[in-house]
């Protein structure tokens, strides 16, 4: 468990929380940057403690690309798309997290956003989390990349599940489809997570159905944010997305759910929004009274999860003895 304290912590069990559903500026870091500033802002009026961003908000999901491939090809098209892309994503660290480690301490808020990190030649989808100091605590990258999206991003792997200990709550993310994966669920309950935050790029009515049975099954509060997304949101070169401005090619969905699966507040398919909830951590222990899958309600005796939390990069170095 990674433990942050902060000078903004608060002693009282209800904690506001906040929601971004919104339109980042696809393949264009500069002005999604500043509209993370103005959404961050706004949530901080409506007295917001913690902000979510959507998956991919920085530099935006690239909802309908084929960047030129089929088995055995690739277009110069597409090799075309994917350098635009690479060039608009996120350095961890770099200028970006820099920004972005200025709009938490300037609003004294926790801030959570889901960014395309860029490291060597590859692509991550990835979920950075910001203290209300402006402290960067760490990052998660999306072990499971879907479909045609592992065509664009690597793997995270275990060394990259972080939850943070924080006056709020325990927080962590998990991203879209990662989801979907029971194991890491498991991973992330035996973590201790209280403030499950699900940025995600699915606003399927089957989504919102998960999102309140993770919520119950983990006992733990669940904050998922969609992207909301018009044909106008994205460039021109971006040729595979319908050619009508107003049509609506993300919709949303985007809700906070309490620890017994109450809907608190979404799902929201209506427009760009900025959803608001305040939560009551006592929730937390009466939701666990009668079901707690890693303690209580687990049979160790039957099943075991083993999580290998190891770095696992491609090229180790080592020098042997003189």
């Amino acid at each position: 468990m990674k433990k942050h304290s902060s000078k903004h912590a608060t002693d009282s069990s209800v904690v506001t929380v906040a929601i971004v559903q919104a339109a980042s500026v696809a393949f264009d870091r500069k002005r999604t940057l500043e509209k993370v500033l103005d959404l961050t802002r706004d949530a901080t009026k409506k007295g917001a403690q913690l902000v979510l961003f959507p998956e991919a908000f920085i530099s935006g999901y690239p909802r309908g690309l084929d960047f030129g491939a089929v088995v055995g090809s690739r277009t110069e098209a597409g090799r075309e798309d994917f350098k635009r892309y690479w060039e608009s994503a996120v350095d961890v660290p770099g200028p970006a997290v820099e920004t972005l480690s200025k709009a938490a301490r300037a609003n004294s808020v926790y801030l959570v956003i889901g960014v395309i990190e860029r490291a060597g030649g590859t692509l991550y989808c990835c979920v950075l989390f910001f203290a209300p100091d402006g402290t960067f605590l760490g990052k998660h990258r999306k072990v499971m990349p879907t479909a045609s999206e592992r065509l664009i991003w690597g793997y995270g792997d275990g060394s990259t599940l972080p939850v943070f200990e924080t006056p709020l709550g325990r927080m962590g993310a998990v991203i879209c489809w990662e989801n979907y994966m029971p194991l890491l669920r498991a991973a992330y309950y035996a973590k201790g997570i209280e403030l499950y935050c699900a940025p995600t790029a699915d606003g399927r009515d089957s989504w919102h159905s998960s999102m309140r049975h993770i919520a119950t099954e983990g006992r733990c509060f669940v904050l998922s944010a969609n992207l909301f997304a018009r044909r106008s949101d994205y460039p021109e070169v971006h040729g595979a997305v319908s050619k009508d401005q107003d049509e609506v090619v993300s919709r949303g969905g985007s809700c906070i759910v309490d620890p017994l699966g109450n809907v608190l507040v979404g799902p929201n398919y209506e427009g760009e929004c900025l959803l608001t909830a305040e939560i009551d951590r006592n929730a937390l222990a009466r939701g666990k009274f009668d079901m707690d899958v890693v303690g209580h309600y687990a049979r160790p005796d039957v099943f075991k999860l083993v999580v290998n939390e190891a770095d696992t990069p491609a090229v180790v170095f080592t020098r042997g003895e003189s």
